[in-house]
């Protein structure tokens, strides 16, 4: 009996192993054909989030710059420089620069060698481009 069935899976392992068959060369070509499909699709996607990713960080940086430039405001007076803002930590991928005075401030910031600027004012929250000729206007109008 033990004999029997033994023969009998024996036969079924061969049978199958014989019947085995490779994929078709059309068949390869659709697999290929999908996976480029795919790819091409989901990487121009993939790279839009990245880009999204860092605007944001950038935005959150100097969002955080003008919180603590307002406190240190408040607290000590204008600080000459980031550094001298206490409540301010400093991120190593974004560069964040302060410009302006007491009476009007901005701060812009990028995303290391990014060309996409951001920028936040004393009035405002943080937008794309530069916030200088605000600064300077406000500057201008402060001088006796």
């Amino acid at each position: 009996m033990i004999h029997r069935t033994l023969g009998a899976l024996s036969r079924t392992r061969i049978a199958i192993r014989d019947r085995q068959q490779g994929f078709t060369l059309i068949e390869l070509l659709v697999v290929v054909l999908i996976i480029g499909v795919l790819a091409a699709v989901a990487i121009p996607i993939f790279l839009n989030q990245q880009e999204g990713a860092k605007d944001s960080a950038v935005k959150a940086q100097i969002t955080q710059a003008k919180t603590a430039v307002v406190a240190e405001m408040v607290t000590k007076g204008y600080p000459a420089s980031l550094d001298d803002a206490s409540a301010y930590t400093e991120s190593k991928e974004v560069d964040v620069v302060l410009t302006g005075s007491a009476t009007a401030f901005c701060i812009t910031g990028k995303f290391g060698s990014s060309t996409r600027m951001f920028a936040i004012d004393d009035n405002g929250a943080a937008i794309e481009g530069t916030c200088v000729s605000n600064v300077a206007t406000a500057a201008t109008a402060a001088t006796p």
